[in-house]
C-alpha cells in the first residue's frame, strides 16, 4: 500500500503546521502591533516562521509534485532558521532580546519547532519512495 502524502501520518503532519502557523502567526502580530520596539528582529522572525508553516501546510495538503517541492522548500528552510535562530539565541542572548518562535531551538514551542521540520523532510521522503515503488 502507498503511503500519500497528505493522508494518514500525512495528514497528522498538516493539521500540526496549520496549527503553528496560526499560533505563531497570532503570537507574531500582537507581539509587532504592541511591542514591536522592544524586539523587532525577535518578532519578524516569528512572522516569518508563521508564513513558513502556513506554505508548507499548503504544499503538505496539496501533495503532488508541486506540494511535494513546496513543502520540501518550507521544511528545509525551517530546519535551517530554526537551527541558526536556535544557536544564535544561545551564544548572543543580546542579539534576542525577545523569543522568537525558533529562540532556544523551539523551546517556548516545546522544542516541536525543531523536530517538525525533520519529520516533514522525512514523510517527504519515504511518501516519495512509495510514489516511485
Amino acid at each position: 500500500m502507498r503511503d500519500r502524502l497528505n493522508s494518514g501520518p500525512g495528514l497528522v503532519l498538516v493539521i500540526v503546521y496549520g496549527i503553528f502557523a496560526l499560533s505563531a502567526g497570532a503570537r507574531a502580530t500582537v507581539q509587532i502591533a504592541t511591542k514591536f520596539d522592544e524586539a523587532p528582529e525577535a518578532y519578524l522572525l516569528s512572522a516569518l516562521a508563521a508564513l513558513i508553516y502556513l506554505v508548507a501546510t499548503i504544499g503538505l495538503a496539496r501533495g503532488g509534485t508541486f506540494g511535494r517541492r513546496l513543502a520540501l522548500v518550507c521544511c528545509s528552510v525551517e530546519l535551517l532558521g530554526v537551527l541558526v535562530v536556535g544557536t544564535l539565541s544561545i551564544v548572543d542572548k543580546d542579539a534576542f532580546p525577545d523569543d522568537s518562535v525558533w529562540s532556544v531551538y523551539g523551546r517556548g514551542y516545546g522544542f516541536v519547532p525543531l523536530v517538525l521540520p525533520i519529520i516533514g523532510l522525512y514523510w517527504l521522503r519515504r511518501t516519495a519512495r512509495a510514489d516511485r515503488a
